[in-house]
């Protein structure tokens, strides 16, 4: 707001001297000390000034009432607590999944057919078992889905 005020007086008192130069060319000898014209330019350029002075106090009034307190924005380090997870109930097969989702927290459903050996049903099957005992979600990504661990 300063560094305009600034470049506005500069423009003023640039164009006031350009306007005084028409002027002293345009008026005739006659009446070239008291031309009506220089009259004008004055109060122009005094109103001018004025409008590019309340720039300046407004840029010191928004300078001076900033705001003392800071604000403080802090990322929080996501606490991972481990789960307990009853593993009893799960088939071999079943463990083997849960266990590479354990390690990878979301994998997609054809890396962990291409991991684990299993066939495409096979793991369908496997994976409903999981949904269906709370353990993980299947979420769909385009053709294929990504298999994630349940967070509560």
């Amino acid at each position: 707001m300063l560094g305009i005020s600034a470049v506005v007086i500069a423009i003023i008192f640039i164009f006031n001297s350009a306007l005084k130069e028409i002027v002293k060319v345009s008026c005739t000898e006659e009446h070239a000390v008291t031309c009506p014209m220089y009259t004008t330019i004055n109060e122009q350029t005094y109103l001018a000034l004025a409008i590019a002075g309340l720039l300046i106090i407004l840029g010191l009034v928004l300078i001076f009432t900033k705001p003392s307190e800071k604000i403080v924005i802090r990322r929080v380090k996501e606490t991972r607590t481990k789960k307990n997870f009853d593993l009893s109930t799960l088939k071999k097969e079943e463990r083997k999944v849960f266990n590479l989702l354990v390690e990878n927290r979301a994998v997609f459903q054809a890396d962990l057919i291409e991991k684990t050996g299993f066939g495409k049903a096979k793991m369908s099957r496997i994976i409903d078992r999981l949904e269906g005992q709370g353990l993980v979600e299947r979420k769909r990504r385009g053709l294929t889905n990504v298999v994630v661990l349940k967070e509560s």
